[in-house]
């Protein structure tokens, strides 16, 4: 599997091709530069660098779609992160071989366990930020990318969607915000088919014009908003923000503030309280994978049909 990441490697910071690296769980530093690896096996990652990693993804078939996936709080790489990339792939995979590919991008979460929780959350949401630095690099280099001549007379017309979730959405808006101001446009480059904000533990009114969320409507031809009321994850969320004084509504919890904000012909919002304590009993925030027995959220066939049906 494919994946990038802002991890620092055990292995030092320099990239080189071929190299295996490791990750230390409790080394939660961002690195300012980001890392174009492939994992061979459980523990087992090799790094490809950025260039031959892009030039991978442009070489599978013809009508294989990215999708991107931001992985949301308290996440580790072989725990979660990789075992959840798998059941979205195998049940994309089910409806549709090789239509989709699943590619995480992995920012440095805490590790602390259940006695930690309240401080992972609050510097799990200090990460996420400052990891949107590091990925709006990883916009940089692929805008780089397929700039050069030899990409300009056999351009990539690959199309890349992605996947927020929870506190992932935290780094979406970062990452495109800090491009945005890096780049000095008016306007993100449409580079997105779909961008799923799943759960989105942002505010919710991130997305309305002069907010900084508002990049991300720009970087894709739809955003897809996925809420639901008793998501348990969210109101902890508002708790902790309120003991950090910053009290908002969270975007995965009630959907977007003012509908009426946001362009109609570019948002789709899913009310998703009827279903998601069924795929996520405990928390009912996890509720776009399978439930215990293997059965299939319908949100993944719904994804897969707003990827492939446009």
């Amino acid at each position: 599997m494919f994946f990038i990441t802002s991890r620092i490697p055990e292995q030092g910071s320099h990239s080189e091709a071929g190299r295996w690296l490791s990750f230390d769980n409790q080394n939660t530093d961002i690195s300012k530069w980001v890392y174009f690896c492939q994992r061979a096996g459980q523990g087992e990652y090799q790094e490809i660098t950025a260039a031959p990693f892009m030039a991978k993804l442009k070489a599978l078939p013809a009508h294989t779609q990215i999708l991107f996936w931001l992985h949301g709080y308290n996440n580790q790489m072989e725990s979660h992160i990789f075992p959840m990339a798998q059941t979205l792939q195998h049940q994309f995979d089910r409806l549709s071989p090789n239509a989709i590919l699943v590619v995480p991008i992995i920012w440095p979460c805490d590790e602390d366990g259940q006695l930690g929780v309240i401080d992972d959350y609050w510097d799990d949401q200090l990460a996420a930020t400052a990891s949107g630095l590091a990925f709006s690099r990883l916009l940089a280099m692929f805008d780089d990318w397929r700039r050069a001549p030899e990409q300009q007379t056999d351009p990539c017309k690959r199309r890349m969607n992605l996947l927020a979730h929870s506190m992932g959405n935290r780094t979406l808006i970062s990452t495109f915000h800090h491009w945005h101001q890096h780049a000095g446009l008016d306007t993100m480059p449409q580079w997105f088919r779909h961008i799923f904000m799943m759960a989105a533990d942002v505010d919710n009114q991130a997305l309305e014009p002069h907010q900084p969320g508002r990049a991300v409507l720009d970087a894709a031809k739809q955003v897809h908003i996925y809420y639901a009321a008793d998501d348990l994850a969210m109101a902890a969320s508002k708790v902790v923000n309120v003991r950090h004084r910053t009290v908002t509504r969270r975007l995965g919890m009630t959907g977007p503030e003012n509908l009426d904000a946001l362009p109609a012909n570019k948002v789709t919002v899913t009310d998703c309280d009827a279903f998601n304590d069924h795929f996520d009993p405990l928390w009912g925030h996890t509720y776009f994978l399978t439930d215990d027995n293997g059965h299939p959220s319908p949100l993944i066939e719904q994804m897969m049909n707003k990827m492939i049906g446009t």
